[in-house]
């Protein structure tokens, strides 16, 4: 603010000097033919000193942005020819402009790149993307005022390199035509017989040219990769998904309800992971463990019961009969009534645009499309430990089956890893009377959580009795016939843990292998590298969902699909680029942990100012009547304003809650707006609508609550 408060200062006496001495009165088209002779002479007389007199005059009016830069171009033309002219307000015009944007850079982009953060990270990565083409397009464009996009730049994250460089080349087509019209400024009695129409249209077509080149480029960029394969002349199918979880069923869903010809491949269980592994297994997991948790609780109702017993079989008998009861949602039989061609085979690309599909058993068949969509899903991540090749480890791919198998629980379980999986995990599994221990590398337990939020969630854990040791490593597996041992190590402590099962929760990888990736030369190191249209190097060929990583969720999975469907159906005619600027994701604690946009970590790791409103669950009439008190709701907002920034939910039923602060910021409604809303009484959301009463308290102006005292003394007298 310091330097914004300086910046004022310096304009205001430049104003001050420019209108004391008259400064730019001198810098008409008038002016210069009136002295036009008196010029040339003294320019014969005294040709150094005047070229640098010019140079610098140039330079100075330039970086100050000062007003009458085209009447010195002109000056040029008349006073040094075209060739020294040119010469001559090419560098000084770029060097001038440079020093524009450099103190624009000073003063104004700390403070710019503060206040509005997300809008320019936005803007530097487009800076980063295309700001040579972009600026190139500017300068070459007279209708935008050069000294504008000099303060402009200044506020962006653009190189002082690149824009003198950019700057000199798109500036020197308007210094060529002005500089050559100023040698023939006795015939020019207004600057409108320069700025003529035809000569700003001549200027709009050599702007385009960046434009039209960038395309030349891609085209050509296409051509290329395209180069070693041979097109189809036809195809039978208007697109190919490989994959059948969240992504690829919503990708073959919208292009079938458009009446796009489409074939969906997968090779094992329809519905991917969520369905079989992850989001449905976990969450019929999650409602017995609390049920047991709640049976613990039942005196504080006055409910008196006989001492109830678990069982193990049964427990996991009805998670896969929920999955089972959930499959036919993702079910062949539904997909081909919507229209999609369902194929069961593994699937790997040929060519960009030829697949061939391995059934299983082993024939072989191939398929061509004008589009393809990679769907691939993850798998869970299993660390390279010594002695783990040695332990029947699980992985929450393998746990349904192997502990429905079991006739009693495991006595004890360790859990690797203290991400949202394995917290969730362990704590089911503790309610359900396994004796777990949680192992966590980094210093606290969900990581990416505040602080507070993380210790809450880990007072959570220990009260439903896992054992949770943070900042501990595993280093090496022991196994012989009496026992499974894990040594783990924290600074110079090591420590053994003794148990019959191992779960590997330690985040998931992209299924990169078997689909001909590496023969095409897409870029699948980690995941599946995309531009912001989910587009891999080849223009025809998409990816989405957990194999481009951006967000490893079910509903990221589908809001992906929804662009690479669109995109790769009706591309030709419109784009549209993933948003990722609202994503909403939920941990199924109890109490439960829900989270869309900026956390307090996140926002002071990216130097965003805020300002942070809570409301705790202890208030809310509903949280009372149903015992469930513990919690809290943050929500950052724009200093001074409603708007949203980012909410944190702790609460029985966060989830839930969260949707409207979703709707909310997606649509950019304020706290005003929620509080503004009826909700019905007594339900958990009204803890949103509290929350705002709560900000709407914090921000009400003292000299507005100061009036309103007075009238109200004066109401009553």
């Amino acid at each position: 603010m310091k330097k914004v408060g300086l910046l004022s200062a310096i304009v205001l006496i430049i104003i001050f000097l420019l209108k004391l001495f008259h400064i730019t009165d001198y810098l008409t088209l008038a002016v210069l033919n009136t002295n036009k002779l008196y010029l040339q002479h003294y320019v014969s007389e005294h040709q150094i000193s005047a070229l640098v007199v010019y140079f610098f005059s140039y330079v100075l009016a330039t970086s100050l942005s000062l007003p009458g830069a085209m009447i010195l171009t002109l000056a040029a033309g008349f006073l040094f020819g075209n060739i020294f002219g040119v010469i001559l307000v090419s560098f000084a015009s770029t060097i001038g402009a440079t020093l524009a944007m450099l103190v624009s850079r000073f003063f104004l982009r700390d403070w710019v790149q503060s206040k509005f953060s997300p809008f320019m990270a936005k803007i530097n990565e487009g800076i980063i993307r295309d700001g040579k083409f972009y600026l190139l397009s500017l300068r070459l464009l007279p209708v935008m005022p050069f000294f504008v996009i000099n303060l402009l730049m200044g506020l962006t994250n653009i190189s002082v390199k690149t824009f003198f460089v950019v700057s000199q080349l798109g500036m020197l087509a308007g210094t060529i035509v002005y500089v050559n019209a100023g040698t023939q400024l006795s015939k020019i009695k207004s600057l409108s017989d320069i700025s003529s129409p035809k000569l700003i249209l001549s200027f709009i077509v050599i702007a385009l040219l960046p434009l039209l080149s960038r395309c030349v480029i891609n085209a050509y960029q296409q051509k290329k990769v395209y180069k070693p394969w041979h097109k189809p002349q036809r195809f039978d199918r208007n697109m190919i998904v490989i994959g059948a979880g969240a992504a690829g069923l919503v990708t073959s869903y919208i292009s079938a309800a458009v009446k796009a010809k489409v074939t969906l491949i997968e090779a094992k269980k329809m519905g991917g992971d969520c369905l079989n592994y992850g989001c449905v297994p976990s969450k019929a997991l999650i409602k017995n463990a609390k049920i047991v948790n709640h049976t613990k609780k039942y005196h504080e109702f006055g409910i008196t019961t006989q001492d109830i017993s678990l069982n193990w079989k049964t427990v996991f008998t009805r998670i896969l009969n929920i999955i089972q009861e959930v499959a036919p949602h993702d079910s062949v039989d539904r997909y081909e009534g919507m229209g999609v061609e369902v194929r069961h085979g593994y699937a790997k690309l040929i060519d960009p645009w030829t697949v061939e599909i391995t059934g299983r058993s082993g024939e072989k068949s191939f398929l061509t499309a004008k589009s393809i969509v990679l769907a691939t899903g993850a798998k869970p991540f299993v660390p390279t430990i010594p002695g783990i090749e040695n332990i029947n480890y699980l992985t929450s791919d393998s746990l349904w089956e192997y502990f429905a198998n079991l006739d009693k629980a495991p006595q004890d379980i360790v859990v690797l890893g203290g991400g949202p999986i394995g917290c969730e995990l362990s704590q089911a599994l503790a309610r359900l009377g396994v004796q777990v221990t949680l192992v966590e590398k980094s210093t606290q337990i969900l990581i990416r959580e505040d602080e507070e939020v993380s210790n809450l969630a880990l007072q959570s854990l220990m009260d439903s009795g896992v054992n949770v040791l943070t900042q501990y490593e595993a280093i090496r597996f022991e196994k012989n016939q009496q026992f499974k041992k894990l040594f783990i190590s924290s600074r110079d402590t090591e420590k053994e843990i003794c148990f019959d099962e191992v779960i590997i929760a330690l985040g998931r990888e992209a299924r990169l292998t078997g689909y001909g990736l590496e023969n095409l030369g897409i870029d699948s190191n980690r995941k599946i590298v995309t531009n912001e249209y989910l587009e891999t190097i080849y223009p025809n060929i998409y990816a989405a969902g957990d194999v481009v990583g951006s967000y490893q969720f079910t509903h990221t999975a589908a809001h992906q699909a929804w662009y690479a469907a669109v995109n790769a159906l009706f591309g030709r005619i419109k784009k549209f680029k993933v948003d990722y600027s609202i994503i909403p994701w939920v941990t199924f604690l109890d109490p439960e942990i829900a989270r869309v946009g900026l956390n307090e970590k996140e926002a002071k790791q990216k130097n965003i100012a805020y300002d942070v409103t809570r409301y705790d669950m202890k208030e809310l009439d509903r949280a009372i009547t149903e015992s469930e008190t513990s919690g809290f709701i943050k929500v950052l907002t724009k200093p001074g304003t409603d708007h949203i920034l980012g909410v944190t939910i702790v609460s029985a039923h966060a989830g839930e809650q969260l949707s409207e602060f979703v709707l909310a910021m997606k649509h950019k409604l304020g706290l005003n707006k929620i509080l503004g809303t009826i909700h019905p009484y007594p339900t958990w959301n009204e803890a949103n609508k509290y929350l705002a009463g709560e900000w709407k308290r914090a921000h009400i102006s003292p000299n507005i609550l100061r009036i309103l005292d007075k009238y109200h003394q004066w109401g009553i007298k």
